[in-house]
């Protein structure tokens, strides 16, 4: 290489940045040891903005579009160092590149459960997930507050900051707006708005903008949700009282059934007046009165014994020789 080629490669002619990672918020463009021909051209394109900075301090800044640097465009960075109209020689100053794209699909959840008074459930711990979208909107902000002087600024620097201001918000949202768990499962779509609206002023501190924000759950720790469950339950089965009726009388015939149920046990007639109690009680007829031609319990009347045969389960007349079911032999004379 001669001398003219090695002059030349220490003077940059072209600044831009060609992305080439997904998730790179601010890139400092290599001018180390390195001065800008002026003239050169810089490069900014959609979705970008560029900064010049010269000892320190923000000089001038780009958004894109395709530039020729010379003293009419930089106004900043002429008065800064003093040049005079008409200035070529090549100068030296740090350029910045900032993604202005929105970045999609970031996470947030709450690491711990949020405790907060529930108007139903009294105090009770809940956690919460979903995803945002941001994106840089004042990139001069952005370098003050957040990536400095950085080479390379990933999203994943700033990404835990921003989950904890999420968090904080949520909490403090929860807390003050005393709706009901149940409300705040019901209306996702509400309260993602509601609360995204909060928390753009603190994305705002940032130099960024909030341009979407979802909450995907809310959830109760798991005994809570069990009681929840048997709560909606209980309102399922209505009057209880009923039901347990319900489910005696139908347990009987089953239990009935059964090798060595109710039938087998050999508890032999009085197993039929058990039964028969049973029956009554749950279907309401052992009260004020019961089916036609059965007098109520306790009106007198002679209680009327069954007995149940061991082959069809059929129910006789304790004085039956013979089941009417299938004929069987129900007792020895």
């Amino acid at each position: 290489m001669g001398l003219w080629d090695k002059l030349v490669g220490e003077f940059i002619d072209v600044i831009e940045w060609v992305d080439d990672s997904p998730d790179t918020l601010v890139y400092r463009f290599p001018t180390h040891n390195r001065e800008i021909q002026m003239g050169s051209s810089l490069i900014v394109r959609e979705t970008q903005q560029a900064i010049f900075v010269y000892q320190g301090e923000v000089a001038d800044t780009f958004g894109p579009g395709h530039y020729e640097l010379k003293t009419d465009n930089l106004p900043l960075m002429t008065t800064l160092q003093h040049w005079t109209h008409g200035f070529n020689a090549p100068f030296k100053s740090e350029v910045y590149f900032f993604n202005t794209r929105q970045f999609t699909d970031l996470k947030w959840g709450t690491p711990n459960p949020i405790t907060i008074r529930d108007p139903e459930f009294g105090v009770i711990r809940l956690r919460a997930f979903g995803i945002y979208a941001t994106r840089i909107a004042d990139p001069l902000q952005f370098m003050k507050e957040v990536s400095a002087t950085a080479e390379r600024f990933q999203v994943g620097a700033i990404e835990s900051q921003l989950r904890k201001t999420v968090i904080t918000r949520l909490s403090d949202f929860f807390g003050e707006a005393d709706h009901p768990f149940l409300d705040y499962a019901a209306n996702l779509n509400e309260f993602s708005a509601a609360l995204g609206e909060a928390l753009k002023p603190d994305f705002a501190r940032y130099g960024l903008a909030l341009e979407s924000f979802f909450i995907e759950n809310v959830s109760l720790p798991e005994a809570v949700e069990k009681v929840i469950d048997q709560r909606a339950g209980m309102a399922a089965v209505g009057n209880l009282d009923q039901y347990a009726k319900f489910q005696a009388a139908n347990a009987i015939p089953d239990a009935a059934k059964t090798e060595g149920g109710l039938a087998g046990a050999g508890v032999g007639a009085g197993i039929g007046m058990v039964m028969g109690q049973t029956l009554g009680n749950a279907f309401g007829l052992g009260g004020q009165g019961g089916q036609a031609g059965q007098p109520a319990a306790g009106a007198g009347a002679e209680t009327k014994i069954m007995v149940r045969c061991l082959e069809c389960g059929e129910l006789s007349d304790e004085k039956a020789r013979f089941c009417a079911g299938c004929g069987n032999k129900l007792r020895q004379d």
